[in-house]
């Protein structure tokens, strides 16, 4: 894996910061939704930066963002490499980000799986519950976690 340079991350959050900035005041296209840049990667030649973003509403694979930030990104690139005070202005790509993405579908996977797991031992619930509920005597003084231990061995 290439190694960090630690002026290269400096200038990608700076991006970040001034393409937010001049996301909002210079692009006038009525079309283009609210969005996050939620961070940008740049080659250690500073001569191309990747800008990863996510859109606040709707689909972040939208092709018609994709096509208005692509326009955008030829009239951005100078006010960008003036802000910086780069001696060459960089070349910018935007592209949907796929790791928040990725993220949440892990996340919606996890609680899917949390939700099953719930519904499939409800059944031990309530089996585990019918002694006290039927009136049995259950002796929790005595309680001896070996053979509770025995017991959990010979289910199937």
């Amino acid at each position: 894996m290439p190694r960090e340079v630690p002026r290269a991350r400096r200038i990608a959050e700076q991006v970040q910061r001034v393409l937010s900035q001049l996301l909002l005041r210079e692009v006038r296209d009525p079309r283009l939704k609210p969005m996050t840049i939620t961070h940008v990667k740049v080659s250690p030649d500073l001569t191309h930066m990747w800008v990863m973003y996510t859109l606040l509403s709707g689909d972040a694979h939208d092709e018609l963002q994709q096509e208005i930030l692509d326009e955008a990104a030829v009239y951005l690139r100078g006010p960008v490499g003036r802000a910086l005070k780069l001696r060459l202005a960089p070349q910018l790509h935007f592209a949907p980000d796929e790791e928040l993405e990725r993220g949440n579908r892990l996340g919606d996977l996890i609680g899917q799986a949390v939700r099953d797991d719930k519904a499939r031992h409800v059944d031990d619930e309530v089996a585990d519950a019918a002694p006290a509920a039927a009136g049995e005597d259950v002796d929790l003084a005595h309680y001896d976690s070996d053979l509770d231990d025995a017991a959990d061995d010979e289910r199937p």
